[in-house]
């Protein structure tokens, strides 16, 4: 480390930056970043990363707190890599989503594009949404540690209770651990995938690296009972790849409820649900109501799922075409759609995105991209190739998609709308929404 550069200083939090993390300056003038801080906070930081532009810290003690900070609602906060908020009110953290989405958009975009920003639209909730989780585990001297990793490492933090969870998997953390500690099995399971839905399902995927799956199962079978769960159940153990899933007992199906009249969706193992059903929801409905689709329009749903938006888009298109390129997502959507009598109004594939695009010889009225958090930057060229009247763009990384809407704002489009709905509360993430439109 430079001689100039401390290995611990004192210093104040000025803002919040993309990331979710405090800014402070440090002793040699560089900009310092500073994990769970807030504006306002005085406080002693250790240098853990020195690069020539900034550095990044570690907290160490907190000597004055900023008038922001709160006293977190879970004891795990800080030690649990889980979530990075909690030290801040609510409204105070969708305020920060809404500024730092604004700078960085102005950054990018311009301030005319800036100008099209839309209010945050915040949870009803902001604990006990989270309807996914993956659950880490560890075994050592007999105990089965059941959590999360701590921030930045694969220690496994032993969270005895999660206010973020849904009730329903809340709930199972206790039983769970009791089910695997002290046994024999308890070092082969690396993880549990818990998840509930609309209905009040639950459904667990037990990761088991062990040798015999199959004595593993008859092992785990008769247990399960004791989990005491209030809704319906499924249990299936993964060993290795997807390919080797044993169902152990329940149905494997989720399903989420969307759209007015309500639609069921179904997904099973392996496939995506937002994390966040109610906002999912309001995700939904914002998409339908900016896609403003007609009756005649033709609509391609990139990235589509298991049909979150290809189904209540169908209710209102002449036809839209889903391309997913994992086919059991895809599998999971054509079953969705026969079950919802949309199964004619629809064209499921899979695909890879740019493949599909480069196919395609005629533009839709409408494209609807809802990609990964690494973003659809591989669909650009297709698009503008193609020029559809109307794109609609849904992130769950407001850095790729602006990355993203830079090419196409400059060849043909205009930005017409851009909101951020808050899908993970207690966290920096926001989900957002783009509506472009082809000039001319």
């Amino acid at each position: 480390m430079a001689s100039d550069c401390p290995a611990e200083q004192l210093v104040e939090i000025r803002s919040l930056a993309q990331g979710g993390h405090g800014v402070a300056t440090s002793a040699d003038g560089r900009t310092l970043f500073v994990p769970g801080t807030v504006p306002g906070d005085r406080l002693r930081c250790r240098i853990t990363e020195v690069r020539r532009r900034y550095l990044r810290g570690q907290l160490v003690e907190l000597v004055q707190s900023g008038p922001e900070r709160i006293v977190p609602q879970c004891r795990h906060f800080g030690d649990c890599g889980g979530c990075d908020w909690q030290m801040l009110a609510y409204a105070d953290q969708c305020r920060y989503k809404q500024q730092l989405l604004q700078q960085t958009c102005a950054h990018r975009l311009g301030a005319a594009a800036a100008e099209c920003l839309e209010p945050l639209l915040a949870s009803e909730t902001a604990f006990g949404y989270r309807s996914r989780a993956q659950l880490k585990a560890h075994a050592a001297g007999g105990a089965f540690a059941l959590g999360f990793y701590r921030r930045g490492s694969h220690f496994v933090v032993d969270v005895q209770d999660c206010p973020l969870l849904a009730a329903p998997l809340r709930a199972l953390l206790a039983p769970l651990r009791q089910l695997f500690a002290g046994t024999s099995y308890a070092a082969w399971v690396p993880q549990i995938d818990a998840a509930t839905d609309d209905a009040g399902a639950i459904r667990l995927l037990v990761h088991y690296r062990g040798e015999d799956l199959a004595a593993f199962c008859r092992w785990l079978q008769p247990r399960l009972a004791t989990l005491a769960v209030a809704g319906p159940l499924a249990v299936l153990v993964q060993a290795g790849r997807k390919a080797r899933i044993r169902l152990l007992c329940g149905e494997p199906q989720l399903r989420i409820r969307v759209d007015e009249p309500p639609l069921w969706l179904a997904y099973g193992p392996g496939g995506f649900a937002q994390v966040h059903l109610a906002q999912n929801r309001a995700l939904v409905a914002r998409l339908l109501d900016w896609a403003a689709v007609q009756p005649s329009d033709q609509v391609l749903d990139l990235y589509c799922g298991m049909g979150n938006f290809t189904l209540p888009l169908a209710r209102r298109a002449a036809r839209v075409t889903g391309v997913e390129d994992y086919a059991p997502s895809i599998e999971a959507a054509r079953a969705n759609a026969r079950e919802t009598g949309l199964a004619a109004r629809t064209v499921f594939e899979v695909a890879a995105t740019a493949d599909w695009l480069s196919r395609l010889t005629a533009a839709p009225d409408l494209v609807v991209l809802d990609p990964p958090r690494s973003g659809a930057y591989e669909a650009v060229a297709g698009l503008v190739r193609l020029r559809p009247s109307r794109l609609l763009y849904v992130s769950c990384d407001p850095q790729t998609l602006l990355r993203d809407l830079v090419p196409l704002l400059g060849q043909g489009y205009d930005l017409l709308r851009l909101g951020a709905l808050d899908l993970f509360p207690q966290t920096h993430h926001t989900e957002v929404v783009a509506l472009l439109q082809a000039r001319g």
